[in-house]
This record gives structure tokens, C-alpha cells and sequence, in this order.
């Protein structure tokens, strides 16, 4: 019996450790809209709250959702928060609705969520949980008629590269880590009820045409084109920052590197010198001179961020620009008619 029990819990843990990878995050309508709500309701502010959920299998489940109260620089407050969060899951707990946090959810203000404090949160929710997600909502793309919404993870490789600390070129190149593979986004579901789907059949109008179709075909795009055009200038300064961070490393290590075979031509001059008159040559390496001292190399994280960025706010400014010519094209064709 005992042997059996053994078993059966070895091929559990063994089941645990086998896990499938994550393959879609499914979200209940609801949910959507509360998290839609709540960053509408204090945009441009940035908010954040806990998704609750089940993770069966390659899906994670998102069942429900709370917001965070407001945080302020203040151990206090933080306290605050941490004991509100606890007691939100309590309450739950107790009406009988699911309370397992499967990540959280966070709004943006055109895309500009790539940063060292989300991976570090990562990191932390990484520690208690096995999988969770984080939600980006944008409500100023989502303003455009686009529902800017997407589930973000990190990439395994990457977090084995965070918790060592170790991003220098040569760890990267042997990981064959880009800044592509920082973040994994996961397809979303969105799920319903029947109850809930037969009832938005009956609140559907009539007319298929709506005053946010129309919405839709404004031609002036300038705001949003400008704002992503200063937030991609202010991240090519940033870059040429880290940029000149890399050159004053590269610069610095190639006088030691000139120190380093100057002192070595100079030792064995020596040394020739000493083997002349008969005595014992001295090492050509000495571990007490700062020049032999390994300059420490700057991580590569930032930038490989802000390069991130970058491309993200490239991509919204290309399909911007892709859907206003549409529109003007269309307009053009209307006006000659």
C-alpha cells in the first residue's frame, strides 16, 4: 500500500514538472469590462488590479477580477494595499468564487509598458505562482476603435538570464537571447455564458451601423501620430544614452587591453634580462596590478528594452498611418464620384 502511494505521488510531481506550456489565457466578458472600466475611469492615471482564475492544463482561466487602490510613495499605504488585497481574496473566498490569483492586470498609455518595474513584478508573482499573466489595456489606442488588449509573459529564457544577473553580449549570444524574446504575448478568449451570449443577442440593434462605426471614419489621426512620435524620440535618446554607456566600456577596455601587452613586453624584456645574469625569471601575470582587474561590463537589459519600445511604437505608428491613408483614399474615391 505504502509502496503504491509512492508511486502515485511520484507520478504526480513527475505530472507537475511535465506541465504543457501555456497556450491561450481565457477571459470571461466580464472581466474584460470591468478591467475596461476600472483604466477608463481613471485614464490618463495608470492603475492596476488581481485577476483571479483557474490554470487547467495549456489554458489559464481569468474568472474574475479586483482593482488596487491608488499606491503612493508611502510604506504605509503600501501596507494598506497588501492587507486590501488579502482581504478581497477572503471575502471571495467565502462567497464561494474563485480566488486564485493567476497574475494581474495593468492599463498603458500607448504601449509604453516595457520596463524594468514589470519585469521585476513578474519575478515577484513568479515566485508564489507557477504560471501567471499580465493584461495590458490601452484605452488611448482603444479610443481609435481598437480593442488594444493582450496577455504578456516571460519568456523562460529570459527569466533564467534575470536570476542570474548576467546580461554581458557573451552570456546573451551563448542563450541566443534578442530582445525579441524578452516577452511572450498568449492568444486570448473571450468566454461566455449561453445566458450571457442569448442576451446580448437581444440587446443587438437593429441598424448595423453605430455612432462609433462612424467614429471610425475621422480623418484626423494628428494627436495620436504626434504623441507616439515623441514618445519614440524620447526613446531614441534613451538608446543613444545606453549607447554611449557600451562605447565607454569598449574604449576603457581596449587602453587596458594596450596597458596590459605593454607591461607584459616590458615583464618579458625583464625576464630575458634576469635569465642573462642567471636569475629566476618573475610571472608575466600579476594578479595585484589594477590593469589585469576585469572591467565590469554594463548590462545589456536596458537597452534591450527601450528597443522593445521602440519597435512597439513603430508598429502603432505604421498602422496609424496604414489606416489613415485608407480613409483618405476612401474619401478621395467618394469626392470624385
Amino acid at each position: 500500500m505504502a509502496s503504491t502511494l509512492a508511486k502515485s505521488f511520484l507520478q504526480a510531481a513527475a505530472t507537475e514538472e511535465t506541465a504543457p506550456p501555456l497556450r491561450v489565457v481565457q477571459i470571461e466578458g466580464l472581466v474584460i469590462l470591468k478591467i475596461i472600466k476600472h483604466c477608463k475611469d481613471h485614464s490618463p492615471s495608470l492603475v492596476t488590479g488581481q485577476l483571479l482564475g483557474l490554470d487547467v492544463g495549456s489554458v489559464l482561466e481569468v474568472t474574475n477580477c479586483f482593482p488596487f487602490p491608488m499606491r503612493e510613495e508611502d510604506e504605509e499605504v503600501e501596507a494598506d494595499g497588501a492587507n486590501y488585497q488579502l482581504e478581497m481574496m477572503r471575502c471571495l473566498r467565502e462567497v464561494n468564487v474563485d480566488n486564485n490569483t493567476v497574475g494581474w492586470y495593468q492599463s498603458t498609455l500607448l504601449g509604453s509598458f516595457q520596463t524594468v518595474e514589470l519585469i521585476e513584478t513578474f519575478m515577484n508573482y513568479q515566485e508564489n505562482i507557477r504560471r501567471c499573466v499580465c493584461i495590458i489595456y490601452d484605452p488611448s489606442r482603444s479610443d481609435q476603435g481598437v480593442l488594444a488588449l493582450k496577455a504578456l509573459k516571460l519568456s523562460d529564457s529570459f527569466m533564467e538570464l534575470y536570476r542570474n544577473n548576467n546580461f554581458t553580449g557573451e552570456k546573451l549570444r551563448e542563450k541566443n537571447l534578442s530582445w525579441v524574446d524578452i516577452f511572450e504575448e498568449i492568444p486570448i478568449k473571450v468566454s461566455n455564458s449561453a445566458l450571457i451570449s442569448a442576451f446580448m443577442t437581444e440587446l443587438e440593434p437593429d441598424t448595423p451601423v453605430t455612432q462609433c462605426d462612424y467614429d471610425r471614419l475621422q480623418l484626423s489621426t494628428s494627436s495620436l501620430m504626434e504623441r507616439n512620435m515623441e514618445f519614440l524620440i524620447e526613446c531614441m535618446d534613451d538608446l543613444s544614452l545606453e549607447q554611449q554607456k557600451f562605447q565607454f566600456y569598449y574604449r576603457n577596455l581596449s587602453r587596458q587591453q594596450a596597458q596590459q601587452q605593454a607591461w607584459l613586453q616590458k615583464r618579458r624584456t625583464e625576464n630575458m634580462a634576469r635569465k642573462a645574469i642567471g636569475e629566476e625569471p618573475l610571472p608575466e601575470e600579476d594578479p595585484a596590478n589594477p590593469i589585469f582587474k576585469p572591467l565590469p561590463e554594463p548590462s545589456r537589459l536596458e537597452s534591450f528594452l527601450i528597443t522593445n519600445q521602440i519597435s512597439n511604437y513603430c508598429n502603432q505608428i505604421n498602422g496609424v498611418s496604414g489606416q489613415s491613408f485608407n480613409r483618405l483614399y476612401l474619401m478621395k474615391a467618394l469626392h470624385e464620384d
